[in-house]
């Protein structure tokens, strides 16, 4: 197996190749990510020690690099992953996330069927499997879950951008032929995730003395998978999911965003009591995000009876590494 990772320096990229790269299966890892503002370096520093592993800085809107190296790697495989993923910029400049989500799909899946297509009959097992997330459904009321037969219902430029990135993906599929596999995750947490999403955010606003902002009254329902359960769960579906299949990915940790905060809070007073404690009186309430879905929640069963999967982390444990190791950062 070649395998190509998009979007490896970032949080769930990274930790997707730390995975993959202890895979006896894999003989090369390509890492192509253009190493935006999520995107470091010093995230892969274990995997670049690899001898499997190499990196390409390409950005997935310019074709002609995303041919060259899907060629001169003689890529077999493929996790895409590269998005522009947060909402909250999507709303302030959607232009991104339109080119990278959906016209960098795009150059990457032409530029593995013209490959594909034109290799010898040796090579045989070629398989697409893109990352996607559970907003592109939109959003629930106060029971139910998303499953693989949800319509879609995207509600912010960042999850419809995702959506047309999933039809296009399943357009291949159906139109060329092409052997692919699309998972939709629920939220991932976890080391390394760039402190613009809600949980490094409470955290190292706890950590600093600073307020903690919450979203209109902090009753926003998410499913919360850790992030290494996420990599060891794409691992499975590009070994054995069925071609042309979707996964729904979840943890089964559904939690409202303002019990998250306040969880947080008692476990940074627990884990840094030399900061004074109380961090709850941090906490403040602002404005709501335009189109803020009220509650996601993953049916994870097709993956789970499948594939057998399943997660490794509760919340609980998860979150509480995830406090300690932001602890442990140095701070400006």
């Amino acid at each position: 197996m070649n395998l190509l990772v998009t979007g490896g320096c970032g949080f769930i990229g990274s930790h997707v190749l730390d995975h993959v790269l202890a895979q006896s299966a894999v003989a090369r890892v390509v890492n192509l990510d253009c190493l935006t503002y999520a995107g470091r370096l010093e995230n892969v520093t274990a995997a670049a020690a690899s001898l499997k592993y190499s990196f390409e800085q390409v950005d997935l809107r310019d074709k002609p690099a995303v041919v060259r190296v899907v060629r001169e790697h003689a890529i077999t495989h493929v996790l895409h992953l590269a998005a522009e993923s947060h909402v909250d910029r999507s709303i302030e400049g959607p232009g991104d996330f339109i080119q990278t989500n959906i016209v960098g799909t795009f150059n990457l899946l032409e530029a593995c069927r013209e490959f594909w297509q034109n290799q010898k009959s040796e090579i045989r097992n070629q398989r697409f499997l893109h990352v996607s997330t559970d907003e592109v459904f939109g959003s629930l009321g106060t029971t139910g879950h998303f499953t693989e037969t949800t319509p879609y219902a995207p509600n912010s430029p960042y999850s419809a951008s995702k959506a047309a990135s999933d039809l296009l993906v399943r357009a291949y599929h159906q139109t060329y032929g092409l052997d692919t596999v699309i998972t939709n995750c629920s939220n991932n947490y976890g080391p390394r995730q760039f402190p613009e999403k809600l949980i490094p955010v409470v955290i190292n606003k706890a950590a600093a003395r600073q307020p903690i902002p919450v979203y209109g009254d902090g009753l926003n329902v998410r499913d919360w998978l850790y992030v290494t359960d996420h990599a060891q769960a794409l691992w499975q579906a590009l070994l054995r999911g069925r071609p042309g299949e979707t996964y729904c990915l979840g943890g089964g940790n559904e939690w409202p965003n303002l019990r998250i905060v306040e969880l947080i809070c008692d476990l940074v007073d627990e884990l840094a009591p030399q900061l004074g404690g109380n961090s709850r009186k941090l906490i403040t309430f602002v404005k709501d995000r335009p189109g803020h879905d009220r509650r996601y929640a993953i049916d994870a069963g097709k993956i789970e009876q499948e594939l057998g999967w399943q997660p490794a982390h509760t919340f609980e444990s998860g979150i509480r590494e995830t406090v300690r190791w932001y602890l442990a950062q140095p701070r400006g």
